[in-house]
C-alpha cells in the first residue's frame, strides 16, 4: 500500500516528536509491506519566519492533496506579540478550515502504571476511557464579526459566537456513531442555560438521539462537566461538546493521564470513504523551555500516528500493533521525564519500536 503523509512539525518540540514518529512509520512500513511518502512542510512560527505566513497557500495545497496529515506543534514565546498581523495558531485554524476537518476526537485512557502522576487520587481513576469528541471548525474561534473598534470613547472586543445546524449535526451524529462500537453512552456538553447557540446545540443533540435509542443520551452543562471530569471521569464515555469548551475540557482531562505528552488526537472530516484528509497530531503544545534537549516524550505523537493509521488509511492491525507496544513499553517502567523517568525522546521511541520488532 502506497500513502502520501504531509509533514508539518512545526515549532518548539515538534520536530522532535514527529521524527521519532516518523521512524515508528517506517518501522510499521517495512513490517506490513506498506510505501509512504513524506513531503515536509513549514507551519506556523517557522513559516512565519521564512514566508511571512504561518500557513502558506503551497503547503494547504500540500495538505489538501495528501492521505493524511501529521502535525508536531506550533507556537511559542517569539510570535505571541498580540498585535501581530499573524500568528502561529492563525495558521492552525486556517488549516483546520482548509482541510474541512470538523471533528476533533481525544482519546483519554489512563494507564494503570502512571495513575501515581495524575493529581486525582488512584481510586478516582479506575476505568477511566473517554472519547472527546470537539467540534472544530465553527464557534467562538471562526464567528464573524471579530475584531476591535473604538465604541462611546471606549476600545472594544467583538468575537461571535455562532453554530449552523447542520455544524451541530453532523459532529453529534459522529459521537453517537463512536459510541456505538464503544459503551453506546454519549454526554453532550453545553451551557444552554445561557447561550442561543447552546440551545439549539441541545435541540438537535436530542433529536440525533431520538434517531439512535440504542444509544444512551446525556445533557450536561459545561461548568458540571467540568467538576464532573475531575470528581468522577470513570462514568464518562464518548463526550461532544462545541469548539472552545472542548478545547478547554480536553486539556482538562489531560491531566487525568499524567503527562499532556501521553495524549493523540485525530481532526476528521468525511469517515465513511477515503476522500477526507485527516489531521493527527499530539495535544501538547510546542513546549519551548524544553525545546532542542530531546527529553520531549514522544508518546502523544506515535500515538496519534495509530490513528493516522486507523482512521485516513484504514490500517487497523498496524494501528493497534502501535497501541500495544505503547501499552507494553508503559508498563515494563519506560519513562520520559514528564512521567518521572529519565529516557531521551529517541530512547522512549527505541523502546516502542523494540516492543513491535519482538511481538509476535
Amino acid at each position: 500500500m502506497k500513502s502520501k503523509i504531509t509533514l508539518l512539525p512545526g515549532d518548539g518540540i515538534g520536530p522532535e516528536v514527529v521524527g521519532e514518529a516518523v521512524r515508528v512509520l517506517d518501522f510499521i512500513a517495512s513490517k506490513y509491506n506498506h510505501t509512504f511518502e513524506y513531503k515536509e512542510r513549514l507551519m506556523g512560527g517557522c513559516s512565519i519566519d521564512k514566508y511571512g505566513s504561518s500557513l502558506t497557500d503551497e503547503t494547504l495545497a500540500d495538505c489538501q492533496s495528501a492521505d493524511a496529515v501529521l502535525l508536531g506543534a506550533v507556537g511559542g514565546p517569539k510570535w505571541d506579540d498580540p498585535a501581530a498581523k499573524d500568528r502561529p495558531e492563525r495558521g492552525l485554524l486556517a488549516l483546520r478550515k482548509g482541510l474541512g476537518v470538523f471533528a476533533n476526537l481525544r482519546p483519554v485512557k489512563v494507564h494503570p502504571a502512571l495513575m501515581e502522576w495524575s493529581p486525582l487520587k488512584p481510586e478516582k481513576l479506575q476505568g477511566v476511557d473517554i472519547l472527546v469528541v470537539r467540534e472544530l471548525t465553527g464557534g467562538l474561534y471562526f464567528g464573524w464579526p471579530k475584531g476591535r473598534d473604538i465604541k462611546d470613547d471606549r476600545e472594544r472586543a467583538v468575537d461571535t459566537l455562532e453554530y449552523y445546524d447542520y455544524e451541530i449535526r453532523r459532529v453529534v451524529e459522529l459521537a453517537f456513531k463512536l459510541a456505538k462500537g464503544r459503551k453506546k453512552k454519549v454526554t453532550s456538553v453545553d451551557k444552554a442555560n445561557v447561550l442561543e447557540s447552546s440551545r439549539l446545540w441541545r435541540q438537535i443533540a436530542t433529536q440525533v438521539g431520538k434517531e439512535n435509542p440504542d444509544v444512551e443520551l446525556d445533557h450536561m452543562l459545561v461548568d458540571t462537566a467540568s467538576m464532573r471530569l475531575i470528581t468522577g471521569p470513570a462514568w464518562m464515555d464518548v463526550v461532544v461538546t462545541e469548539n472552545m469548551f472542548g478545547d478547554i475540557l480536553t486539556d482538562e482531562a489531560s491531566v487525568l493521564a499524567g503527562s499532556m505528552g501521553m495524549l493523540p488526537s485525530a481532526s476528521l472530516g468525511r469517515m465513511n470513504d477515503a476522500s477526507g484528509v485527516g489531521l493527527y497530531e499530539p495535544i501538547h503544545g510546542s513546549a519551548p523551555d524544553i525545546a532542542g534537549k530531546g527529553i520531549a516524550n514522544p508518546t502523544g505523537t506515535i500515538l496519534s500516528t495509530a490513528m493516522l493509521l486507523r482512521y485516513s488509511l484504514k490500517l487497523e492491525a498496524e494501528a493497534a500493533a502501535i497501541e500495544s507496544a505503547v501499552e507494553a513499553t508503559i508498563s515494563n517502567g519506560a519513562r520520559t521525564a514528564d512521567i518521572g523517568g529519565k529516557l531521551s525522546t529517541r530512547q522512549m521511541a527505541d523502546e516502542i519500536i523494540n516492543k513491535m520488532q519482538n511481538a509476535e
